[in-house]
């Protein structure tokens, strides 16, 4: 199973919820994921999800809450992946007006319905209202990649008004929620993991939250091993050039006029640096009698460097 069907499959156990939550959750997951249809004389209602868990806990809303035993239809997806599509039907006969009424689905203003795309803030006078919401609509229409190779939380709708009204209601949590447009399709999403663990506390999903945890830790330490390995071999290509371009320039010296016409402390660290090439700075200081330190030998290799160049201008 993916991650975003862990999380899914997770948030779904939560079904113990008063009649208040009940309904803000089922009305994001048919805002999210719903579908209307009409005909001379009824009016049906759909929820489609390709998760299991989405469409049994819908069913169990609707049960539960709202004593309406829904038809529950499986049916294979057009889809190149073939997958199931999980429908949960609600019908006239069920009581579907009632329904999509009291979920702010549908507006009767003097007996003419039209639809409300917008988020009924009377669903979420309590904070956990909220809270309940933003989880319904990530059943509906939500999803979250694999942690392991990007951050990216995003939910799907079909509404711009709607979108921006669920990223304001997720902001409203001190996130940074933002809206994209994707062919007919608007998309509000988060892409730090910061945020989106935050959210998936918002949401309870709290084992996929550790989870996520454990792997944003183990990527940052992965990265901090790797800028140190790359930090370490630049260093040390750095040194390995440097002591190369030095023994080269001794060499030149030695060519043109020989180390003898050197200045001791120079024709001594010349001579050193000929005999060990691969050794450091430091080690060649203290080979050195009186020792000195690694800046007085650099210092030294330096002025020999330059009488170098100063050797091949002639």
């Amino acid at each position: 199973m993916s991650f975003s069907s862990n999380v899914k499959g997770e948030i779904c156990r939560y079904t113990d919820l008063t009649k208040e939550e009940a309904l803000a959750e089922l009305s994001a997951i048919m805002k999210v994921s719903g579908t209307i249809s009409f005909s001379e004389r009824s009016l049906n209602f759909r929820i489609t999800t390709e998760n299991p868990a989405s469409a049994r806990l819908a069913f169990t809303l609707l049960k539960e809450h709202f004593k309406i035993h829904a038809k529950l239809m499986v049916k294979k997806s057009n889809s190149l992946k073939k997958n199931n599509l999980y429908m949960v039907m609600v019908t006239e006969e069920m009581g579907v007006r009632e329904l999509l009424k009291e979920t702010g689905i549908l507006r009767d203003d003097e007996d003419i319905l039209s639809l409300d795309y917008r988020i009924d803030r009377s669903l979420l006078l309590t904070e956990q209202c909220k809270r309940t919401y933003i989880r319904g609509a990530f059943i509906g229409g939500g999803s979250i990649s694999n942690p392991e190779k990007t951050y990216h939380l995003e939910f799907v709708t079909h509404n711009l008004e709607y979108a921006e009204d669920l990223s304001a209601l997720i902001n409203e949590f001190g996130l940074n929620s933002k809206v994209i447009q994707r062919k007919s399709s608007f998309i509000v999403y988060l892409k730090e993991g910061e945020q989106i663990v935050d959210l998936l506390n918002i949401i309870g999903a709290h084992a996929s939250l550790l989870e996520l945890e454990n792997i944003r830790i183990m990527k940052e330490m992965r990265n901090n091993v790797n800028r140190l390995v790359n930090c370490e071999t630049a260093n040390l290509s750095k040194t390995v050039n440097a002591a190369v371009r030095q023994v080269e320039s001794i060499k030149l010296i030695q060519r043109e006029i020989g180390l003898a016409r050197l200045p001791k402390n120079l024709r001594d660290i010349a001579e050193l640096r000929l005999n060990y090439p691969d050794e450091s700075l430091k080690e060649l200081g203290e080979m050195l009698n009186p020792p000195v330190g690694k800046s007085g030998v650099n210092h030294r290799l330096r002025k020999i460097e330059k009488i170098a160049e100063e050797l091949r201008k002639n």
